[in-house]
């Protein structure tokens, strides 16, 4: 029922900006199957993905306190954040959650309600001492939350992109996510970080493992690197050059 709208809308304009166009960029592997379902031809579609500011690591980090884990991006039910709340709370080493964002409907259908409904959850499971809900962020703000976390956890059920676990994995915080938008092409598994299913018995044993420092170091630095070759902004733009130049 939520894709309906869009469904209407594409249903009345006949798809005609996409299909008129001379080139489609999309954002990721995921979107450009995406983009071949909408009936976009595949010799227009071009993969440019979305880039980041490489920051320079405050090493905020401290060894041997609890492990620091971190959401971050608009709270809404497709995010599924409950799974990080119901796996912290069978997890046996000391933690804390922080849950950056706001709570937005993406779609008009969509109930409402959904952060209400986490803080009631957080008080079920008797976690809600150690799991803090910050709001909104501006951008300027969201660096002191990504310099000072030890794990970044995404479990949405789908997105295109998704800029949050680009921004994480360039700051080199090991990446939990499920296989959605740039995650697959960035989380090598045991490497950089873990692709998990919506099971919360799996993340907490994946973030029971990146209670080790060490590992989290050794995750982080490789995750920092491959961002910093792959997606930084001046190489991205260099690659819309490339484009417009060859139409």
């Amino acid at each position: 029922m939520q894709k309906l709208p869009y469904q209407v809308y594409d249903l009345f304009t006949l798809k005609a900006s996409a299909k008129r166009a001379n080139a489609v960029v999309v954002s990721s592997a995921i979107e450009f199957d995406d983009a071949l379902e909408f009936g976009i031809s595949r010799k227009k579609l071009h993969v440019i993905p979305m880039g980041v500011d490489i920051p320079i690591s405050l090493n905020q980090r401290e060894e041997d306190a609890p492990l620091k884990i971190l959401f971050v991006g608009r709270i809404a039910r497709v995010r599924r954040v409950e799974l990080i709340l119901q796996a912290v709370e069978k997890l046996s080493v000391p933690y804390t959650v922080t849950i950056v964002g706001g709570e937005e409907k993406t779609s008009s259908l969509t109930k409402s309600g959904y952060m209400d409904e986490l803080k009631k959850l957080c008080l079920d499971l008797k976690i809600d001492d150690r799991v803090t809900f910050t709001g909104p962020k501006s951008p300027k703000e969201l660096p002191s939350f990504y310099n000072s976390a030890d794990v970044f956890v995404y479990p949405s059920l789908y997105e295109n992109f998704s800029q949050p676990i680009l921004e994480a994995a360039s700051f080199g915080i090991p990446v939990i996510a499920t296989p959605v938008g740039i995650a697959p092409e960035i989380i090598e598994e045991g490497e950089t970080g873990f692709l998990v299913s919506g099971d919360p018995a799996t993340l907490m044993q994946k973030l029971k493992q990146l209670a080790d420092p060490a590992l989290r170091r050794n995750m982080g630095q490789k995750l920092k690197d491959k961002v910093r070759n792959k997606f930084d902004w001046n190489s991205i733009t260099d690659q819309y050059m490339q484009l417009y130049l060859s139409l």
